[in-house]
């Protein structure tokens, strides 16, 4: 059977170990494995032996924020463990910590040889993930270097310098070469009768560029105490509903994740933030859309998300036209990376723009922080990007050219550059892909209340009245063409997207769930769509699949179409509110609120899409990010949509 693997996440940090507390240092596949710190695996080997044998797991890492496991060596049943082992892990900033405790189970002194292989490669993200590419590395050096209470490891490429530092208390009795890079820390332990020793053992990560003055934590327990305070802080002045207290739960669960996915940032004025991630383990960095949507559902209960992400996003927003990064004047960015490839331009996402959302998505939460807060501040600071943001919808986007905000598929980056981003989800009912340009519903419907929320900044806070109404009327034209190039009278629907020649993609889709949360559709419009959405073949009973089912396209295991979404959901369960649809926003927050229940309170980033009434249990999405920022703030949203009802 296949090892399971365990994620410890501390802000931009996340360490992925097996059942033991071990890191076999595999290459490639969905999972990781190994310690990550800014795209890059700074430890890619760390594996325990005892008196020179792998030990036996009596209890294995349970799921939590810190890894606890018992460990004793192999024996059979007529001969009981001369020791117990206790392991510990935990992560930090840029760090792993591990305590190591050795208990005798004899009445006799009692002698143990203990031993721990460590590696770093220093492999990017992107050549372990299953994406078939390879890189090239033309002089990359790796160096070992003992020390006097452990080894550092070094990895150097031109310019580029990363190190990885692991010692321990007490200090080795020898560091052993392995024959393959990695180096043995071992040490012989002589215990009394019943006795117990115990070993701490740090490993500190500096990426390249990392100037940070950082200190690993004295224990795993240290480290606990410190991350569940900044939990505590976290979750401070939320009211969870009393009424409901598996939505309590959710949100809880929720704050303290959101807690730990937070990762430094840059504003315009060079100043340092903490922002959502957008999940672990592969997207521990800023991503545009999944920031902003993250800090709209949580803005009513922590608008300080919201205060973080926007000048953080205008700190990186497009002055310039570049081809490899779909970058464009006034585009506001798809995806931050730091990683060796990315730094190199071997892959385009060191800042990469392949999005067609993340701009007016800027401008929602932007309109929506001033409204929620009354702190016109940002909104003044931010006036330029706004309005470099505005000017691109209307220009690059394709608003006053084609009418709609419009991409193209990148060569070499994203296929679809909206929610649905995987290269088949954009599709007809019967799976066939659209040709051309591709214009996506829900993109319009953040475009519409992009343009009126930037018009109502532009009235109240800056003052410049003229400039609201061409924005009022650009949205209001952007409302009469989308109702009547997209709706689908004879389904009474809207269609998915239009593809290059301007004909409907007819899939059934939940995207029309985002046109409720936007207001783009009138309300007649708006109750069929939102009544539709809790039909059985949308509805599992967890909540709205991507796609409906009964559509030769749908399937419950495909990434976009037929899985369930949660932040999607929570999409659309404030647009039922919106629509006065309550009891189906009821529905949609009981049927996440109970899939959450099922796992521990905390949702996933996706669920297959298989039906409540033959499956009682949700059924995981194979490749789902363990931890995600959207999700984790979507039991927020749903407290919004329905007020704990």
């Amino acid at each position: 059977m296949t090892e399971r693997h365990h994620l410890l996440v501390h802000g931009g940090t996340f360490a992925a170990v097996g059942d033991r507390g071990d890191i076999s240092g595999y290459r490639g596949g969905s999972a990781p494995d190994g310690m990550f710190v800014q795209d890059a695996r700074h430890l890619s080997r760390w594996q325990l032996t005892v008196d020179g044998a792998v030990p036996d797991t009596l209890t294995p890492v349970a799921d939590g924020d810190t890894a606890r496991c018992v460990l004793v060596p192999r024996g059979g049943r007529n001969e009981p463990p001369a020791y117990t082992l206790f392991r510990e892990q935990a992560v930090g900033d840029a760090s792993f910590v591990e305590s190591l405790r050795v208990t005798s189970n004899r009445p006799a002194p009692t002698t143990v040889r203990l031993a721990v292989t460590a590696d770093a490669d220093f492999t990017d993200q992107f050549e372990l993930r299953s994406d078939h590419r390879t890189y090239t590395k033309a002089g990359a050096v790796r160096s070992r270097q003992v020390l006097g209470h452990g080894v550092e490891f070094t990895y150097r490429r031109g310019e580029w310098r990363s190190v990885t530092t692991v010692t321990a208390e007490p200090q080795p009795d020898a560091v052993e070469e392995t024959g393959t890079g990695a180096r043995r820390l071992v040490w012989t332990l002589d215990l009394e009768p019943h006795g117990t020793a115990e070993l701490v053992l740090r490993v500190m990560a500096r990426p390249h560029g990392d100037k940070r003055a950082l200190r690993v934590p004295r224990s795993p327990a240290a480290l606990q105490e410190r991350l569940l305070a900044r939990e505590g802080r976290f979750m401070e002045g939320v009211a969870f509903p009393a009424g409901w207290p598996e939505l309590s739960a959710a949100c809880a669960r929720g704050l303290a994740d959101l807690a730990a996915l937070q990762v430094p940032a840059t504003g315009p004025d060079g100043e340092e933030l903490r922002v959502p991630a957008a999940g672990a383990p592969w997207f521990l960095t800023l991503l545009g859309r999944d920031a902003l949507l993250t800090s709209l559902f949580a803005l009513p209960y922590r608008p300080r998300l919201a205060a973080a992400t926007l000048p953080a996003l205008a700190a990186t927003q497009a002055a310039d036209t570049g081809v490899s990064e779909v970058a464009q004047p006034g585009k506001i960015v798809h995806e931050v990376r730091h990683g060796e490839l990315a730094h190199f331009g071997q892959v385009p996402y060191a800042r990469y723009y392949g999005s067609v959302d993340a701009t007016p998505l800027f401008l929602v939460l932007l309109g929506a922080y001033t409204e929620q807060t009354g702190d016109t501040g940002l909104a003044r600071r931010l006036e330029r990007h706004a309005r470099a943001a505005v000017g691109w919808m209307l220009d690059h986007g394709g608003l006053t050219s084609r009418g709609y905000l419009v991409y193209r598929a990148d060569q070499g980056g994203l296929a679809n550059q909206n929610w649905k981003d995987s290269p088949g989800a954009i599709c007809s009912a019967e799976g066939t892909r659209p040709g051309g340009p591709v214009t996506a519903a829900g993109a319009q419907g953040y475009a519409y209340d992009a343009l009126r929320r930037t018009a109502w900044l532009a009235r109240t806070v800056w003052q410049d009245g003229t400039y609201a109404d061409l924005l009022e009327q650009a949205a209001g034209d952007l409302r009469d063409r989308f109702q009547r190039d997209f709706w689908m009278p004879e389904r009474s629907f809207p269609a998915l997207a239009l593809d290059g020649r301007g004909r409907r993609v007819d899939a059934l889709a939940s995207d029309a769930g985002h046109l409720l949360w936007s207001g783009l559709l009138d309300k007649e419009y708006g109750e069929q769509v939102g009544r539709r959405l809790l039909e059985p073949d949308f509805f599992s009973g967890w909540g709205v699949r991507t796609l409906a089912a009964g559509q030769p396209a749908y399937h419950p295991l495909s990434y976009h179409r037929g899985s369930v979404w949660p932040h999607d959901n929570a999409l659309i369960a404030l647009g039922l509110a919106r629509y006065g649809l309550h009891d189906e926003a009821r529905a949609i927050a009981r049927g996440l609120v109970d899939a959450a229940s099922a796992t521990g309170h905390r949702l996933p980033e996706v669920l297959a899409g298989y039906g409540r009434d033959t499956h009682p249990e949700p059924v995981p999405y194979p490749h789902a990010c363990v931890r995600e920022s959207r999700s984790a703030s979507a039991p927020l949203a749903l407290l919004t949509a329905v007020g704990g009802a």
